[in-house]
Parts: C-alpha cells; structure tokens; sequence
C-alpha cells in the first residue's frame, strides 16, 4: 500500500512579490531615514526566500517537516512553503541502466556472460525516499541478482545428448526470457517504488574457457542434422532409380548388381566432394 501524499502548495509568484518588496523596500528605507530598525524588513525576507521551490517538469520534491513526511510536490512551476520544511529532489524521468556482464551458471551449470538493459523510472516517491536506503543504488544491486536468478532457470541451449528438452531457452526464446526477466525485476524494486518500463537481456554468450568448445558443438550438431538430410534425399533418390529401372526394363539387376549400385550411388550423393567420373569400356561383366 503506498502512502505517497500529493502536495499542492500555493504559487511562489504572490511571495517572490512580497520577497522582492521587502528587500529592495528594506534597503531604499534604510538609506532614506538612516534608521537601522528596518533592517527587520531585510530580514524577514531572507526569513521567506527557503521557502521558495522550483519543481522541473518529470520532477518532484519530498517535504519534510522536522522528520515528518508531509507530501511529495509533483506539480511543475515555483512554488512556496513553510521555510522549515526539508525539501529532497526526486526525479521522476525514464532512466536507462546497461548493467555489468555477468558471469554465471545456466540451468545446466555451464557458465555465461549476461546483462540486462533496464528502463525504469520512480512511481512512487514515499517508498523511494524511505522505504530503501539509497534507491538508485537499490536498482543495479536488484537487477543483476535478478540476472544471476533468471539465467539459473534456463539452459543456454538444448542439447540432445545431455537429454534436455526445454522450450525455453535464454539462446532462442528471447520474448520469453524477456517477460520472465520484467516479472522479476517488477516483484523485486516494488519496495523501492520503482516502475520497471522495459527490460531485456543486452548481452548473452558462453564464458571464454568453454566458448571454443561449445562452438564446435554446435557446429558438430550443425553437421549432423545436415548429414540427416542429406542422407534421407540419397535414400530416396536411390529408390527412385531403381524403381524407374525396373519399371522401363532398362536392365535387369541381380541382387548382387543391385547391392553394387546402391554402394555407389550412396557414396555419389553423401560425399561431400564431388565425385570423378569413370567410364566403363567393357562388358557389364568386365
């Protein structure tokens, strides 16, 4: 529950009037009757200028009477309120914070460099003044824990030899990852007062002592699948051959023959060279 309170205070432009009447009217009186007593002028209006506060569009001021929360100006313009009151500045602006690469562990303990881009602003100036101690400072230390949790509940990857079968995944499920990474940041700075606008992960990679091996997995995983294929196309391409053979009665192969062709045009297709081409002048026997 917040217990921000908004203040409207009165317009500083009727009191920097009476400030400016006073002072300059303090001085000409002085010189004129040559009479210290309206020094009192002069000094009732430095008495009057702390009261003055000037609040920037997106800004705020906290007011603070003796350690008492009176209210939080969010209005802009110039204003004035009781001398007595402490006034802190709070600003209510979209901040941009690029936080450090981190190096953790995934779901499956291998280690990452990550970061995290977040656009947060403060929503509530109550819980942001009091509640946390430095709020700024409150937001990096939240989000980078919130990165060190985020990346323990997901592999970097799938792979199948380790038996993982995860939908999401920090690689290929961005959108995902992103929307889990903003619920945990959102449920975190709340006690800051802090709304979280966006947030998404800026950087993502396998530490440097596993990057080189993991490439070549992924390379190898790479290879087989294309392999797959092209083994899959062969085998059909050598039935196909065979059946329009037998169907056109071009010739009749044996068993033997039929093993012989398949040898070869397996070993045409998959081989990743092409093939040199050798003429047979004999007899189908020779």
């Amino acid at each position: 529950m917040s217990n921000e309170k908004i203040s409207t205070p009165s317009s500083g432009y009727l009191m920097l009037f009476v400030f400016l009447l006073l002072f300059i009217g303090g001085i000409a009186a002085i010189f004129i009757t040559r009479s210290p007593w309206f020094g009192a002028l002069i000094f009732f209006s430095l008495f009057i200028l702390p009261g003055f506060v000037l609040v920037n569009p997106n800004g705020s001021r906290v007011l603070l009477l003796f350690g008492k929360y009176i209210g939080t100006i969010k209005k802009n313009g110039l204003f004035w309120v009781n001398p007595f009151y402490t006034k802190q500045k709070i600003s209510l602006r979209a901040r941009n914070f690029d936080s450090e690469r981190l190096k953790v562990n995934d779901k499956l303990g291998n280690p990452i460099i990550i970061s995290t881009i977040l656009v947060w602003r403060v929503q509530d100036t109550h819980k942001s003044a009091f509640d946390v101690d430095n709020y700024e400072n409150f937001v990096r230390i939240q989000t980078d824990a919130a990165v060190r949790e985020l990346a323990s509940k997901y592999p970097y990857d799938n792979f199948a030899d380790e038996g993982t079968d995860e939908d999401i995944t920090l690689r290929s499920s961005m959108s995902e990852v992103n929307e889990a990474l903003e619920k945990e940041l959102e449920d975190r700075l709340a006690i800051a007062g802090i709304e979280v606008l966006e947030s998404r992960i800026g950087y993502l990679a396998y530490a440097n002592e596993i990057a080189s091996a993991m490439l070549r997995r992924q390379q190898a995983t790479a290879i087989v699948a294309a392999r797959h294929k092209i083994v899959e196309g062969a085998v059909s391409m050598v039935e196909m051959a065979l059946a329009e053979l037998s169907r056109k009665e071009i010739i009749t192969l044996d068993e033997e023959r039929k093993a012989a062709m398949v040898s070869n045009l397996m070993v045409i297709l998959c081989s990743d060279k092409d093939a040199s081409p050798v003429v047979n002048a004999g007899t189908l026997n020779t």
